[in-house]
């Protein structure tokens, strides 16, 4: 895709705006909590899909809005709450490690100049729902499982690195067509 899942367009700058999109939590769906100022809750869902549209906060290990835990939920385009359309999945970590290792330099200049012209839309705070980061850092999901949590690619200023990530985090999506 040429942007991120609930932009509005492609990027014209590492920290435009408008190019954000949403913050998913790692395995949710599409519905609702992914919006920037989506309302919280603190009760955990049981099921795959909780039926609201509300970001949910884990203030306790392992930190994901599902309990217990569901490893499958985003696992290539027919995974159970596969968020991208029809056809897209999200990345793998090999994937995201090759469009990282192909950047110009390693931070978000680099992350905007490659083809898939990434930005710091920031991320959401899974202990209290607080949008933090926006303009200065980009966090972007993978489908891979990485214990407790999964792996995602992170960048700022300085640098970028793969690693893992608690679930209720609300984090950047780009999916790939498959």
């Amino acid at each position: 895709m040429d942007r991120n899942l609930g932009a509005s367009r492609v990027a014209t700058s590492f920290s435009d705006s408008a190019a954000y999109g949403d913050l998913y939590q790692w395995g949710r769906l599409t519905d609702g909590h992914e919006q920037r100022s989506s309302p919280t809750t603190t009760t955990l869902s049981a099921t795959d899909v909780p039926g609201h549209g509300s970001f949910i906060l884990a203030t306790s290990s392992p930190y994901d809005w599902r309990s217990p835990q569901n490893n499958s939920l985003w696992q290539g385009v027919s995974g159970i709450n596969n968020p991208c359309p029809a056809g897209f999945r999200l990345p793998v970590y090999p994937e995201l490690e090759t469009e990282r290792s192909s950047w110009s330099s390693p931070g978000y200049d680099g992350a905007f100049a490659s083809p898939l012209k990434l930005v710091t839309a920031g991320r959401r705070y899974p202990r209290d729902g607080m949008l933090i980061n926006a303009s200065s850092d980009g966090s972007y999901w993978s489908s891979t499982v990485d214990g407790g949590g999964s792996l995602n690619l992170d960048f700022d200023s300085g640098g970028a690195n793969i690693h893992g990530c608690v679930r209720a985090d609300g984090l950047s999506v780009r999916c790939l067509k498959d």
